[in-house]
């Protein structure tokens, strides 16, 4: 059973009591990422949750290290689009301990300058790995040519330029802009009792904050066609349609498409340009949901003299799903797949907590478990594929990187 508890300054705790486990996952959400940026200050969402571990008032950047080391935990967190997270997994009898140092961390950080100029080179180098990874920037590519200016087309770990500016006053001034206590979810998941929330609203519960993120402007979805030269064995290319927002009442029936189409090792994009043309090892599709928008993603990397192989193979496995629609087979296949996934990941209390915080942060609720198999049920053949003709137009957007960096005419159309 989820408790959910709202603090007098508007901090929302949701915990789920689950007895029959040994572990407990703590994680403090807060509703701003890259999203919540501007040129000038890129990369901020993402730089101060690195800096979160480098230093208190009470530990040091190794202290904090070791208090997790100590006691066999694990401790992390990342930024995206629209949130960041930073959480902890311990065993039950170490609950408290985890909790307070969180809070140590959130409340209590220094940045201090050494530790910012060390932890600034630690993210250029991230940025530099990146960079040596073709098959990840293609995908910010992307996110580049669908909404251009609009700060979802902005990169997570920012630039070197805008890193470059960041100091002591820059990350105190943001985190007490965008930290607000109506945009943090602190989910607790694992072996404990409900006396625990009174424990997360004595460290959280009254701090306040300032103005808070600005109402989010809605981006228009653009279909440019980006490419880049990069000296690399493959070709990376992905296609971009426009999608469903967060908590849309088709989203279901979106997965089970995305599923279908390039979800799995069984979907037709996977049995097709992999094992029977053998064109990538490498091919795939999801979604992203956002606050007001979304994204299918369409995947794959080859040999630059298989390109056109691998972007015909793509067209063509479209065009078949668009006029032949869905197989009853692929619907039942694919169903059962979202629920085994689903059941299996109750195992874990990292992602029930993970789970519960993103849904109360960005939906507001939470629904059971016979609710969302009951939603999963409910997809239908012909709303599926009535989705399949409404997302898969012919209007994309598309980002490649490749030896040579340019266009093939047909994907110019």
């Amino acid at each position: 059973m989820i408790r959910k508890y709202t603090c007098k300054n508007g901090l929302r705790i949701v915990l789920e009591e689950i007895p029959t486990v040994r572990s407990v996952a703590i994680g403090i959400w807060i509703g701003t990422g890259s999203r919540n940026e501007t040129k000038q200050n890129n990369g901020v969402s993402h730089f101060l949750e690195h800096m979160f571990f480098k230093g208190t008032k009470t530990k040091s950047a190794r202290e904090i290290a070791e208090s997790f080391d100590s006691i066999g935990g694990q401790v992390n967190a990342f930024t995206s689009k629209e949130y960041t997270c930073y959480y902890a997994k311990v065993l039950d009898n170490h609950a408290d301990y985890a909790l307070h140092t969180l809070s140590d961390m959130f409340f209590n950080s220094t940045f201090v300058e050494d530790e910012m100029t060390k932890e600034k080179n630690v993210v250029y180098e991230e940025i530099k790995m990146y960079e040596d990874t073709p098959d990840d920037i293609v995908h910010d590519l992307l996110s580049k040519a669908v909404y251009e200016e609009h700060p979802l087309g902005y990169p997570i770990l920012g630039t070197e330029e805008t890193l470059h500016s960041f100091n002591q006053d820059k990350l105190k001034q943001y985190m007490y802009d965008m930290y607000t206590p109506d945009q943090v979810v602190v989910s607790v998941a694992g072996n404990v009792d409900e006396s625990f929330i009174k424990e997360v609203e004595n460290l959280f519960g009254s701090f306040e904050g300032g103005k808070g993120p600005e109402e989010r402007e809605k981006p228009a979805f653009h279909y440019n066609k980006l490419a880049r030269k990069k000296d690399t064995e493959q070709a990376h290319l992905c296609l971009g349609f426009n999608g469903l927002q967060i908590g849309h009442s088709d989203i279901y029936n979106l997965i089970v498409l995305n599923n279908v189409l390039g979800g799995s090792m069984s979907s037709r994009l996977f049995q097709e340009v992999r094992e029977q043309r053998g064109l990538a090892y490498s091919v795939f599709s999801y979604h992203s949901a956002y606050e007001d928008s979304g994204m299918v993603t369409i995947y794959g990397g080859t040999g630059a003299n298989q390109l056109d192989q691998l972007f015909e193979t793509m067209d063509t496995t479209l065009q078949e799903l668009k006029r032949d629609g869905i197989t009853s087979k692929e619907l039942t296949n694919s169903k059962e797949q979202l629920k085994g996934n689903l059941m299996l990941s109750l195992e874990s209390t990292n992602s029930r907590m993970s789970r519960n915080g993103k849904n109360e942060l960005l939906l507001k609720r939470h629904r059971t478990l016979d609710e969302i198999v009951e939603e999963i049920d409910g997809v239908t053949m012909e709303r599926v594929n009535q989705l399949a003709i409404d997302i898969f137009t012919d209007d994309y957007a598309l980002s490649l990187i490749s030896p040579d960096g340019k266009l093939p005419e047909k994907m110019k159309k």
